[in-house]
């Protein structure tokens, strides 16, 4: 996939182009991105355009979300998804003063797009004046083609990049991930930690966090993987309160596993919540209650 960082492009061959920020890319961005490839013509490439940073971190400050995705994950699933080109600029002064129509007008002559899909309550231009009906009555004119994608409902709810960030935070990732249609996951690159973990008998591997939406604080099951092998594991996010801390960590407790892997690679997936993080009255009371925790872990398949 070529990833432009301006608004312009070699107009070599028209563009099919799907307009968002995608966070999650969740089932209702990807049928979004299935009808830009559908009207995608002979000779044509497909593209998307978003942005770097969330528009709420220009317009107000302060007030973005934490998001479903990294940088480098979003775009790994644009490529996923069968994109071309990945417009991935910042949202800035000049695109939030741009008019609809100025808008309009470069994608026409600077992206060189002839068919566009976007979310049936899609917003742009200076102060969100531009809609879907102006798009399609302004882009007629120039023979370029406009769907507009309703949104997807799953078990009478709607598919949102909001509503699944809710979920995350709950720790409800089972239903979360039934909404973007694929596995949460989170994949750092392991520390070296307080080393408490090999004096309870439970040697952890401690993840520099994502720059993304982690899950509720708690301890959960889930799955490990490192060098292509797949590990049962329990992963415990928060501030360790029974030690007194104050910063959120991730610390993955790997079935089966002895290896030094500092420097190194992990991702976690499948993560169901199991219980909350708690102080205990001891610390023989807290390797009790870890003993208990790995019921979540014992199951075929990774014994």
């Amino acid at each position: 996939m070529r990833l432009h960082r301006e608004l312009s492009r070699e107009i070599e061959r028209p563009l099919a182009l799907a307009i968002g920020f995608f966070d999650g890319l969740h089932l209702g961005h990807r049928e979004l991105m299935r009808e830009t490839l559908r009207a995608r013509k002979p000779g044509w490439r497909s593209g998307v355009l978003t942005f770097s940073n969330h528009p709420a971190a220009f317009l107000r400050p302060g007030t973005q979300p934490l998001l479903l995705t990294t940088v480098q994950e979003r775009i790994d699933r644009f490529a996923e998804a069968g994109i071309e080109e990945c417009f991935f600029v910042p949202f800035d002064e000049r695109i939030a003063s741009m008019t609809p129509q100025g808008f309009l007008d470069m994608l026409v002559t600077q992206l060189g797009v002839r068919a566009v899909a976007v979310g049936e309550t899609f917003r742009f231009g200076r102060k969100r004046a531009g809609d879907v009906a102006f798009m399609r009555s302004y882009l007629a004119s120039h023979r370029v083609a406009v769907t507009a994608v309703p949104s997807i409902n799953l078990d009478g709810e709607r598919v949102s990049s909001t509503r699944i960030r809710a979920l995350v935070y709950d720790g409800d990732l089972e239903r979360a991930e039934a909404m973007l249609g694929y596995g949460y996951e989170l994949r750092g690159i392991v520390e070296v930690g307080a080393g408490r973990g090999h004096g309870l008998g439970f040697p952890t591997a401690n993840i520099h966090p994502p720059e993304k939406l982690l899950p509720r604080d708690g301890v959960y099951s889930g799955v490990a993987r490192y060098d292509g092998r797949d590990y049962a594991t329990l992963v415990s996010i928060g501030t360790n309160p029974q030690f007194g801390e104050n910063v959120r960590s991730i610390e993955a407790w790997l079935r089966d596993f002895r290896k030094s892997i500092y420097g190194r690679e992990l991702a976690l997936r499948e993560l169901r919540f199991v219980r909350e993080q708690a102080i205990f009255a001891s610390i023989d009371e807290l390797v009790a209650q870890m003993q208990r925790d790995l019921e979540a872990v014992a199951y075929p398949g990774f014994s």
